[in-house]
């Protein structure tokens, strides 16, 4: 069984090229190995154990192929960090100078010299939280977590997460390389006239981006898996919700359903919000998503009123059918809706 090696890359994208850019760079990567898991919005992860002999070179010189590809092609900038794991990759990408390489040797004596010196807050998947505990332990570089005894990290850090990060710390990383393009979504926001305090008006709001996405999902022949609900404060801050449906949709009633949903979790009460962002995550074709047949009348009377809204928007205009409930929400300045990604 061959070893694998992996290269995490980072593409410095020009501002605002981003979108037109990215996938040409997931394209050049797959030139070289066919194994490419995107990370969106700017890197991916590479598996090129197959790709170092089809070309018969070791893994600095195929980055450097990459690199010299991406620049003359596409007018790229790469950023390369590679290893025999996800991890170690991404580790090396972190340590490595923009536009430059570095490549880690499979052998555990290199992974071991290049993790056991690093501090540990640059272990893949330790935040400031965990950092901050093993610090107060006297657990200052990586070296040290991986000669603590593992069920001294387990008391430190419990049970899954001491295990997890004791193997880490030790250069063991399983997770493989999956191929993989971003998801796509689409997105619609919402941004009150002045900062809005009633719960009626949020949830007016919320309504209505979920009028905007199922519309636009449907004229598409999409529908979403997953939804997101960011509010926007008056200091500025913001506080986002996410959760996964129960099933594939592009129905306007069950996407409203679970964005308020979304709301209620937060618990806002009085608060000041400025606005609130809607976006509809992991995109897929109509034609492959099923529905649960329901008795329920109002279900069916609704998808057949939003069939015929839904003609009446595509011949006068967006704006020619509303629900009766968003009757006055024309005080707030609602942002186009983004296409898919």
């Amino acid at each position: 069984m061959r070893q694998p090696y992996v290269l995490r890359v980072h593409a410095h994208l020009p501002p605002g090229a981003g979108a037109e850019l990215y996938p040409q760079f997931l394209e050049l990567l797959e030139t070289i190995t066919p194994t490419v898991q995107a990370l969106a919005p700017d890197a991916a992860d590479a598996e090129i154990s197959g790709a170092l002999r089809f070309f018969d070179r070791n893994a600095h010189e195929l980055a450097q192929l990459l690199r010299l590809r991406a620049a003359a092609l596409l007018g790229l900038r790469l950023t390369i960090g590679g290893g025999r794991s996800r991890m170690i990759a991404a580790m090396a990408a972190d340590a490595t100078a923009a536009g430059a390489i570095t490549c880690i040797e499979p052998a555990d004596t290199a992974v071991a010299a290049f993790l056991r010196p690093r501090p540990i807050p640059a272990l893949y998947g330790i935040g400031p939280a965990t950092a901050a505990t093993l610090t107060r332990y006297g657990l200052t570089t990586v070296g040290q977590l991986a000669d603590t005894p593992l069920l001294t990290a387990q008391r430190i850090l419990g049970t899954a997460t001491g295990r997890l990060l004791h193997e880490r710390a030790n250069g063991i990383d399983h997770r493989p390389v999956l191929r993989q393009q971003p998801e796509q979504s689409c997105s619609a926001a919402h941004d009150f006239p002045r900062d809005e305090l009633d719960p009626s008006r949020h949830r007016q709001s919320i309504l209505h981006l979920a009028e905007q996405l199922g519309f636009r999902m449907r004229g598409e022949g999409r529908v979403c898996r997953r939804l997101s609900l960011t509010v926007r404060y008056a200091d500025r801050s913001t506080t986002q919700r996410n959760r996964t449906l129960t099933e594939a949709t592009n129905h306007t009633l069950q996407l409203a359903r679970t964005a308020h949903d979304l709301y209620e979790s937060l618990g806002l009460q009085r608060a000041r919000v400025r606005g609130f962002a809607l976006r509809a995550e992991a995109l897929g074709p109509a034609e492959d998503a099923h529905r649960q047949l329901t008795f329920d009348p109002c279900d069916h009377n609704a998808r057949r009123l939003e069939a015929a809204a839904d003609k009446a928007r595509n011949r006068f205009g967006a704006d020619a059918v509303r629900p009766a409930s968003l009757a006055g929400l024309e005080a707030g300045r609602g942002r186009r809706v983004r296409p898919p990604a």
